[in-house]
């Protein structure tokens, strides 16, 4: 046996034992958007898991079937806690579902919706109801101040 083919079994046993996806300790909390894309996720974790099992060779690609069931686990569990947040009934001021633009004080205009920790991607234009900025914004409406840990900003609208 050589050396190269064991210590690919090594790889291939120690990324099997793949860890979980750390789950956040805080509620769930989606939009409507939010919770189809868990859905969707779910979905095609049950569909990864199912190819890796229905492959019959577990043994060998240990990877992949480690891969599904953490995802599957991840997303099952994602799905099972979501809460659907509905949009407020006051649509002037900034809170889950808003989506909030603001001034910087270097000039800078920039628009962010207020999403759950799963669908927020801040490149994108969304961010997690728990981050630092979305957590200055909430309960603000156009013409507040808002402080966050890098300077001040000036809200615009809130949609």
């Amino acid at each position: 046996m050589s050396v190269a083919f064991t210590r690919e079994q090594d790889l291939e046993a120690t990324a099997a034992d793949l860890p979980d996806r750390p789950i956040s300790q805080h509620p769930n909390l989606v939009t409507r958007e939010g919770l189809a894309a868990l859905d969707e996720a779910l979905a095609a974790a049950r569909a990864a898991y199912a190819a890796a099992q229905a492959s019959g060779d577990i043994q060998t690609d240990r990877t992949a079937m480690a891969r599904a069931t953490r995802d599957l686990r991840y997303y099952a569990a994602r799905r099972a806690t979501a809460e659907l947040v509905e949009p407020t009934h006051d649509p002037d001021v900034a809170a889950f579902g808003s989506t909030v633009t603001f001034d910087r004080e270097d000039g800078r205009r920039q628009t962010f919706r207020i999403v759950g920790e799963d669908e927020a991607d801040p490149a994108k234009g969304s961010v997690s109801y728990v981050s630092p900025l979305a957590r200055a914004l909430i309960g603000k409406r156009a013409g507040d101040a808002a402080t966050l840990p890098n300077g001040e900003v000036e809200i615009v609208a809130v949609g």
